[in-house]
């Protein structure tokens, strides 16, 4: 038995630390764990998991002994200060410091002190849990680094420069504007730009201005600009759109003698050629670039790829986190794919919003593959922020010339349809471009249109997966699912016009009447004397954020008299990760007796702290997890870990896509609770649920 093993025996009826999720989470976490005894303002090594071992460079010898007897002095100093904060206040505290490692070099931490009172209201214990948030101290380092040298290239610009609102009113300047002027910052600070001119040329200037607050930089050359002492000056006046998110939200002015104009003209060069968020080439060089690379290539016979990037996930981030965590994912974002490293040549432009394109000269299709291959996995990797990860993937439509089109507005519009594909069957991968995509982008349109009628046609129907008790094997619920059978087009799926609705926004009042459908039903089984039963609802990400949603529900509920239970929402993962609405929203759902369940446990890219924050009821095995589970290890591991998770949190837990024997005993072996599939039904019609089911719902 080692150390630590004693330490958990030893004080298994102090800490209460028995479950095996607590354990599994010490040994594959990957932050720092510290347990110290407290004895009269000393602290006690009696704990450290894996990660503390390996990380910080020490050895299990360390347990048993104070911080004075274990470090260096000024260190055991230092620390015994953090651990006595938490004596004084007796509560959680917070402390960040750095060390130096063999072979690492400075690392960073965060860590945090939380208190363990015995049954004395004595603290008796420490826990000390340290991230290593390296790599968000560097990342605002570069930052910093990247605004300072932004400012640092106004401020020195021998220019004047000047940022305006689309009034004109003056907003900043750098200090060259006092040298061009004569006018102190506080004297011009809100006064409009056009008082600084002749007036004969106000005219001409407003002109202009107005081209530019639309989006076009324009210049003045020749301008007669009045100076502070009454003198005028002929200067070269350049206007520069502020564009964020392809809206035009100021106007920077560039102000500068006649004789320097080589200079200015290069700044605006760069600034009309270039995204300001990123720092990539713009939808202008775009357009410039390929028609010269499609000469080019005519000329030398040579293959051309444009790649259409589209982010997923990122309105969600960026709505959800705020344009100031989107705006630096972006930035984050380019400077990953100007790093990918390829044998033919390529550039990156931003068409705006979270839209890039990917010019490759000279390349063939299996090298333009092997890229977008290269380019997906670069984005694998989390995005953090204030110690937060986020997880973006891309959608990737790739067009080549001479195949799909020989000039520019050709090869984007076809590269754009095979994004449209991809991300209606999936996302995060990539398709070329192909005819058929234009058959099937008219064929989609006919089924938008056809699904805006769908509705009032009375073309949509519920059909119900029962959902079984494995300990009693009696049917006790069902999830509702939405069939389309169209009169012309045949069976469409759900996988099909889900997505289109929640593309068009059709997925409002098609989840309305998903609900409404479900209540109803369960109103007519109940006046039909049939027992109680259960049925649960998806709701899509979008439909979880409409306003409304909690009302519309509870309107339902009384209209059909429903008793508390009878309806389940299943939500993803990403529906309600880690935000502050979607727990409002779902704290509403339950005070309706609504049960919660999260639906693909374990498929998506969420932090598992929210299952302690969110008041969920079920877990939902994800399907993917069962189909082998019989195959593959790592499957069974997965679902014993969710399993376990679950019970250990006092929920419910339910296994999806059952279709043998031997998965279903094999899930009741690990006490899962409820599971549905083939096995035991497909999705059946109302009328089948009657006849077949509802006589086997218990009561209660």
């Amino acid at each position: 038995m080692d150390s630590n093993e004693s330490f958990f025996k030893a004080n298994n009826s102090e800490t209460k630390i028995q479950d095996v999720i607590f354990e599994i989470i010490l040994k594959h976490i990957n932050d720092l764990v510290y347990v110290m005894k407290v004895e009269e303002n000393t602290f006690r090594y009696v704990f450290m998991n894996e990660m503390a071992l390996t990380q910080a460079r020490i050895s299990d010898d360390y347990i048993g002994k104070t911080f004075y007897e274990a470090l260096p002095f000024e260190i055991a100093y230092h620390l015994s200060e953090q651990y006595s904060a938490v004596l004084r206040i007796r509560d959680a505290y917070s402390f960040e410091d750095n060390i130096t490692l063999p072979n690492y070099g400075i690392v960073y931490g965060e860590s945090k002190l939380s208190p363990i009172f015995d049954e004395n209201n004595k603290i008796q214990f420490i826990v000390c849990v340290t991230r290593d948030i390296t790599g968000s101290v560097l990342e605002k380092r570069k930052l910093d680094e990247t605004r300072q040298r932004y400012k640092s290239l106004i401020d020195h610009n021998m220019d004047a420069v000047f940022s305006v609102d689309l009034k004109g009113n003056l907003l900043q300047m750098n200090p060259s504007t006092y040298t061009i002027t004569g006018y102190h910052k506080e004297a011009l600070l809100h006064k409009a730009i056009f008082s600084l001119l002749h007036e004969s040329d106000r005219a001409t200037f407003h002109t202009i201005f107005q081209t530019t607050a639309v989006g076009q930089p324009n210049e003045f050359k020749g301008c007669r600009l009045i100076h502070f002492n009454g003198n005028t000056l002929t200067v070269h006046v350049k206007t520069v759109p502020i564009v964020v998110d392809d809206k035009v939200l100021g106007i920077y002015i560039i102000i500068k003698d006649i004789t320097e104009q080589h200079l200015s003209e290069k700044m605006l060069q760069y600034m009309a050629f270039h995204d300001q968020l990123t720092g990539l080439l713009n939808k202008s060089s775009l357009m410039k670039n390929l028609h010269t690379a499609l000469e080019h290539a005519k000329d030398k016979q040579q293959e051309i790829a444009l790649m259409y990037i589209d982010l997923d996930r990122f309105k969600f981030i960026n709505d959800t986190m705020g344009h100031d965590i989107g705006d630096m994912l972006l930035k984050d974002l380019a400077d990953r794919l100007l790093t990918l490293t390829h044998t033919v040549d390529y550039h990156i432009y931003r068409q705006g919003g979270d839209e890039f394109i990917v010019l490759l000269e000279n390349t063939e299709r299996e090298l333009t593959a092997e890229f977008a291959e290269k380019l997906l996995d670069k984005l694998k990797h989390p995005f953090t922020y204030a110690n937060q990860e986020f997880f973006v993937s891309a959608s990737i439509g790739i067009s080549q010339y001479p195949y799909d089109g020989e000039d520019p507005e050709t090869l984007i519009k076809n590269a754009d349809t095979a994004l449209y594909i991809v991300k209606n069957r999936g996302r995060s991968h990539f398709r070329f471009y192909s005819e058929k995509m234009k058959r099937g982008t008219k064929h989609t349109m006919k089924i938008e249109t056809a699904l805006r009628k769908a509705i009032v046609k009375d073309e949509l129907v519920l059909y119900y997966q029962p959902q079984v008790d494995l300990k009693s094997g009696v049917v006790d619920g069902f999830e509702a699912l939405l069939r389309w059978q169209h009169p012309h087009l045949g069976f469409i799926s759900p996988l099909e016009f889900i997505p289109l609705a929640e593309e068009t926004g059709l997925i409002g009042p098609i989840g309305e009447w998903v609900i409404k459908k479900v209540c109803s039903s369960l109103c007519d089984w109940k006046r039909l004397g049939y027992k109680p039963a259960s049925i649960a609802i998806n709701l899509s990400p979008l439909q979880f954020q409409q306003a409304g949603l909690v009302e519309f529900i509870k309107k339902q509920m009384i209209i059909n008299k429903l008793s508390p239970g009878q309806l389940e929402f299943e939500i993803t993962e990403g529906a309600i990760q880690d935000s502050r609405e979607a727990l409002t929203t779902l704290n509403q759902l339950k005070s309706l007796g609504v049960k919660i369940a999260v639906d693909d446990f374990g498929t998506g890219f969420s932090s598992l702290s929210y299952l302690k924050r969110y008041p969920i009821d079920t877990l939902k095995i994800d399907q993917s997890f069962v189909k082998d589970v019989l195959l593959d290890e790592k499957d069974e591991a997965i679902i014993t870990t969710i399993i376990h998770l679950a019970h250990s949190l006092g929920l419910n837990v339910i296994a999806e896509g059952v279709e043998q024997l031997e998965q279903l005993e094999l899930l009741k072996l690990k006490q899962c609770q409820k599971a549905q599939g083939y096995y035991f039904s497909r999705p059946i019609p109302e009328e089948a649920v009657i006849k077949h089911y509802l006589q086997d719902i218990p009561n209660g």
